[in-house]
């Protein structure tokens, strides 16, 4: 059966949890927002973050299955200026379990660097 349809996609917006400890989200909007997004909206367990066209939902939700397992990809115009901004944070002084590594280019053919958050979610920014 055919038929007219317009079935464009807009976005895809995952929710990350924040973590089971007393604090965690509260840290993780810090760290997000030190790392360049911003809060659009916040409610008690329940934030938007934003930046240019990307976002996500973080909820202080205590999702054990799910963090240290979810992965995301954050394709930025300027690999190495994101690179000097993140490296200059000094981040993982800053906050337990973050980790980064330089940009290199991988044998799938892209060049990226990686992040561990403050969440458990590895960040491929490339």
């Amino acid at each position: 059966m055919y038929f007219m349809a317009n079935l464009t996609a807009k976005s895809i917006v995952p929710f990350i949890p924040s973590g089971k400890q007393e604090g965690d989200f509260e840290t993780a909007i810090q760290f997000y927002q030190e790392v360049g997004f911003t809060v659009k909206s916040q409610s008690d367990g329940f934030a938007v973050l934003i930046k240019d066209e990307s976002k996500f939902f973080l909820q202080k939700y205590p999702k054990e299955w799910i963090q240290g397992n979810l992965m995301m990809v954050l394709e930025v115009e300027n690999l190495d200026d994101w690179w000097a901004m993140l490296s200059s944070l000094e981040l993982e002084k800053k906050y337990k379990g973050v980790k980064l590594t330089a940009p290199q280019t991988y044998p799938w053919g892209v060049r990226e660097a990686h992040l561990l958050d403050v969440c458990g979610v590895f960040w491929h920014i490339s």
